[in-house]
């Protein structure tokens, strides 16, 4: 039998993992959507306060911003399929915890412990960088960035269903379960990615983050109950402040920092990750708005009179929708680039804002709303994690995910609070109770569609990729007759990419990139395996490989910028399948 390549690494990744990691992803969507359907009833079935009551809600939002870009660096130093079972293993139980209390300072403990597992969409997003081939990357990258939205989407009627006819517990307890499958899949099928960085784990970076989140999202979370002038709110900002500052000035000292400042501060990832948060933003205002709607009384005049149940199987088209998007993003990325992809994406959730405030008048209008508003998100959050990875080295790729991943919680803390103000603020009371105003709905969505209109700005201002950023192939028989004339004077790196058993692999792509993560070149091999990439000047780059039929591979190497070759062969782990 002769030997033949596919397009996957085998021996690395098998065909299950993307379903694998997506699952992990729609799990952790399940633990934070759980609680959405007896929100209103917590303070009853805790008997505690209103205000106390949401902290069950708070502790998940403030340990999940805290834990994703620590796990993600984490998984970049020690592994990142190991770190991604210990997220998930720190949210079962968590989920055990809930699942058998009735009692307020268990349950924050319980909801806290979960909020860990908001690191596992980083780190599958990282996993599958570094073990799938560029032409199975794009839509990989979309359906795990995109399982958020879908896990939640799906949640929603389920755990109402269960609300509805089961004690409330069951919800956490089903949790633990999907937690449980989760790990054991990951175990059976994910391997562990060769992929490392260099350096330790920077505690003290990582405590200052997360002080400065903690001391951030707490007065916009908590704002509206503690006012918004109020000397708590205030000091929480300054104070926030000040700690995020005086962490971003150790993380620039540091060689080995928690979150490469200089990588973040690139046009491309820090607009990347502004964007990101009003896409987090215009997810989340959706998510709060139909619910009430749809359950609202008839006899308010604006309410659509719909069960829990209803109420979530109306909104679910918007997560289905999301991952019904993942192939058509591949497509489009593939032919016009994440960019463009991010930018199609906002328009068509502007789109589905704009049509909302005349579509709120009957059911069926809101399931209009959430498919289209579905399938826009989709193509936005399938673009980031995308944008990201091409502009950081592979041994950054869990941090940069992670620090992503936080923007948009960021964005939808913001959205909770603003949206949550909004609707307060143009109630009306009746018998002492606040309804909801068509007026503050209405409201709502042109917030949101003001967000999108920012993030449209955004990804406007985004570099569009020069033809030179891409690999062009040889001419082998004219290129390999000069090549060792080319080598000999070559001030850059030089070598050969082998496979596991030491045979050359012609055609891999081998990028280059300078310590900031800036993209310094890209090329092929030759059919003997031989690569030659120049260096712009002298520094430490990151040398990364990658085939079809095999996984892929980085090392860092250090070039004194001199007119000489320094010579590093890449060894690409995996095999090729023989037919």
């Amino acid at each position: 039998m002769t030997p033949t390549t596919t397009g996957r690494p085998t021996g690395r990744a098998s065909g299950a993992v993307v379903p694998v990691l997506a699952f992990t992803g729609i799990t952790v969507a399940v633990m934070q959507t759980l609680l959405v359907p007896v929100i209103k009833d917590l303070p009853q079935l805790l008997d505690t306060s209103p205000s106390d009551a949401t902290w069950v809600l708070t502790s998940t939002l403030l340990s999940g911003a805290v834990a994703t870009p620590i796990m993600g660096r984490l998984g970049d130093l020690y592994g990142k399929r190991r770190m991604l079972v210990a997220s998930l293993t720190v949210m079962v139980v968590g989920a055990l915890i809930s699942a058998f209390t009735s009692a307020l300072l268990p349950m924050i403990v319980g909801r806290t412990l979960q909020g860990f597992s908001m690191g596992a969409i980083p780190l599958g997003i990282g996993l599958m960088r570094d073990m799938l081939p560029q032409e199975r990357l794009g839509s990989a990258m979309a359906l795990m960035s995109s399982s958020i939205g879908v896990g939640g989407g799906l949640a929603l009627p389920a755990a109402a269903l269960v609300a509805q006819n089961a004690d409330w517990h069951v919800l956490f307890q089903g949790a633990a379960g999907l937690g449980v499958v989760a790990i054991a899949l990951t175990f059976l099928v994910v391997p562990e990615s060769p992929v490392r960085a260099r350096g330790g784990f920077d505690v003290l970076g990582a405590l200052g983050l997360s002080a400065g989140l903690v001391l951030l999202l707490l007065p916009i979370t908590k704002g509206s109950d503690w006012g918004w002038s109020s000397a708590t709110t205030l000091g929480l900002f300054a104070a926030a402040v000040v700690v995020l500052l005086l962490w971003g000035l150790l993380e620039l000292r540091l060689s080995a920092p928690l979150v490469d400042l200089r990588t973040t501060a690139r046009r491309e990832v820090l607009l990347t990750n502004l964007a990101s948060i009003m896409v987090g933003v215009s997810f989340y205002v959706v998510s709060l708005v139909l619910p009430q709607l749809l359950q609202l009384p008839a006899a308010t005049g604006h309410g659509l009179g719909q069960s829990m149940v209803v109420a979530g199987l109306c909104v679910a088209p918007l997560g289905l929708t999301m991952m019904f998007t993942a192939p058509v993003y591949a497509r489009l990325s593939a032919r016009y680039g994440p960019r463009t992809t991010l930018i199609i994406g906002l328009l068509v959730i502007a789109l589905g804002y704009a049509g909302g405030l005349g579509l709120m008048s009957a059911a069926w209008q809101t399931v209009v709303t959430s498919v289209v508003l579905g399938a826009g998100i989709g193509l936005a959050y399938s673009s980031l994690p995308a944008l990201i990875v091409g502009a950081v080295p592979a041994s950054e790729t869990g941090a940069a995910n992670g620090l992503n991943t936080l923007m948009r919680s960021i964005g939808t803390s913001v959205s909770s609070a603003v949206i949550g103000m909004v609707l307060a603020d143009t109630a009306d009371t009746v018998g002492g109770v606040e309804i909801p105003t068509m007026h503050g709905f209405r409201v709502s969505f042109l917030i949101a569609t003001a967000a999108v209109a920012v993030g449209l700005v955004l990804a406007l201002c985004l570099p569009r990729r020069r033809p030179a950023d891409k690999p062009q192939p040889r001419a082998s028989s004219e290129e390999d007759a000069g090549l060792e004339r080319a080598i000999a004077a070559l001030a850059g790196f030089r070598g050969r990419v082998l496979a596991a058993d030491g045979t050359p692999v012609a055609r891999a792509k081998v990028t280059l990139t300078d310590r900031r993560g800036r993209h310094a070149g890209a090329t092929l091999t030759a059919e003997d395996g031989r690569y030659a990439l120049a260096v712009p000047a002298g520094g430490s780059y990151v040398l990364a490989a990658q085939a079809a039929g095999h996984g892929p591979t980085a090392a860092t190497a250090t070039h004194s910028g001199e007119a000489h070759p320094v010579d590093l062969d890449l060894s690409l782990p995996g095999e090729t399948v023989t037919a």
